[in-house]
């Protein structure tokens, strides 16, 4: 199978990208535009990328907003309350048919990669074994990790260390913690240790949610980082959501920076998310609540963008479509330069594929799979402007998805 007329991300030219088997065999830059052949995609100029990567999403929670109730007050700690409540009522094939609808609105949007949160303060495991029978079913529409997340704590929630390990050892891919949220910092700290000894051990792959509050003085990425830097983790070591940066002054946030830049982990801002819960003890001046993504950015460190929620106790709207986030982000981060939107896919696509630690399992490069994308846009800037669609999937080097560009005719003068 060829890909004709295909307009890649940072080269000049038009290129014909051949697929053979699962596997991009060929990458040709064209003298021009050229024919379409029976069997090849015209890609028609426009832009042909890595496929787009959820980095950060609940998969277990998704669709249950008001159910029971609403989070009226809009704040993280209500919607931890009614997630509680949900709990007590989810079964298995509730939550397997929740995910899997969920899954299906990513893969319409291009997206192949995608790494979920799972909740383990479950003496059941219950929606670890759904989410495990999730990543088998649906291998052919994405690549789904799967974090251990103990929404709950690990160490303030009864027996939180146990199930963290019977979670790893059912097959979790990802070690997570919340330290914030533990009772006390000492045993914040004591959570961060034992989730990087179990990650450690283990060899899975590590994602915190550090820091999710507007508290100025809850500093566990601190401990966090220099946790990965003494232990040489950082590459496989991620930091989301740490809102908290948003309210540290710049003095200590300049000291930090070393330490960050040193252990060498990876940043998920979830900014829809963040703008929404974030900022509800404040009057005004009312802060944003979001991460200082083009500090980090700017600094070297890698920082991608995650939906986090769609239409659950945190957050009651959503689609799949990333790319709105990624809009949505560059506005709430001050990053509207021209600069920034003329590579702004690089939050969507490679910087998630870093954090997610895909390596060779992504990239269009020959001999990687033949995952790609066709978007309905020449370049980043258009893409984002548009708010253009996925035009076609293709994954393993078969066509996964079209879509047939919507057409609108105005009526009259």
């Amino acid at each position: 199978m060829n890909i004709i007329n295909a307009t890649l991300r940072k080269t000049p030219g038009l290129h014909t990208i051949t697929c053979e088997g699962e596997r991009i065999s060929a990458i040709t830059l064209q003298a021009g535009s050229v024919q379409a052949q029976p069997g090849d995609i015209d890609a028609q100029g426009q832009l042909v990328i890595a496929p787009l990567v959820e980095p950060h999403i609940h998969l277990d929670a998704t669709l249950t907003a008001g159910q029971p109730e609403w989070n009226l007050s809009g704040t993280l700690f209500e919607g931890i309350e009614r997630w509680a409540q949900r709990k007590e009522t989810i079964t298995h094939e509730d939550t397997k048919q929740r995910a899997h609808t969920t899954i299906r609105m990513l893969a319409e949007h291009g997206i192949q990669h995608v790494r979920t949160h799972v909740d383990v303060t479950d003496p059941t495991l219950g929606a670890l074994k759904a989410m495990l029978e999730v990543r088998e079913e649906a291998r052919h529409l994405i690549d789904l990790q799967i974090v251990a997340f103990p929404q709950e704590g690990i160490e303030s929630y009864e027996g939180g260390r146990e199930l963290m390990t019977r979670a790893v050892e059912m097959g979790a891919d990802v070690v997570g913690g919340i330290p914030h949220f533990e009772n006390t910092r000492d045993q914040g700290v004591s959570s961060i240790k034992f989730l990087m000894d179990l990650a450690e051990r283990t060899g899975c792959l590590v994602d915190v949610h550090c820091d999710e509050t507007d508290d100025p003085h809850s500093r566990f990425l601190e401990v966090l980082a220099e946790e990965a830097r003494v232990r040489g983790m950082g590459s496989r070591v991620t930091a989301s959501h740490t809102t908290a940066m948003g309210s540290y002054d710049n003095a200590y946030c300049s000291k930090l920076f070393r330490l960050l830049k040193a252990s060498g982990i990876n940043f998920v801002s979830c900014p829809t998310e963040s703008i929404h819960l974030q900022g509800r003890f404040d009057t005004f001046p009312k802060r944003r609540g979001v991460t200082r993504v083009a500090e980090l950015d700017r600094a070297g460190m890698n920082v991608c963008l995650g939906q986090d929620s769609i239409k659950d106790p945190w957050y009651p709207l959503g689609n799949g479509n990333i790319l709105r986030v990624l809009d949505a982000g560059l506005h709430i981060c001050h990053m509207m330069g021209f600069e920034d939107l003329k590579r702004c896919l690089d939050l969507v696509t490679d910087n998630s594929a870093r954090t997610l630690n895909l390596g060779e399992g992504y990239g269009i490069a020959v001999g990687r799979p033949a995952n790609l994308v066709i978007l309905d846009a020449e370049n980043d800037y258009e893409v984002l402007r548009r708010q253009a669609k996925a035009r076609v999937s293709i994954r393993a080097g078969k066509v996964l998805m079209t879509r047939v560009p919507e057409r609108v005719e105005l009526i009259g003068g």
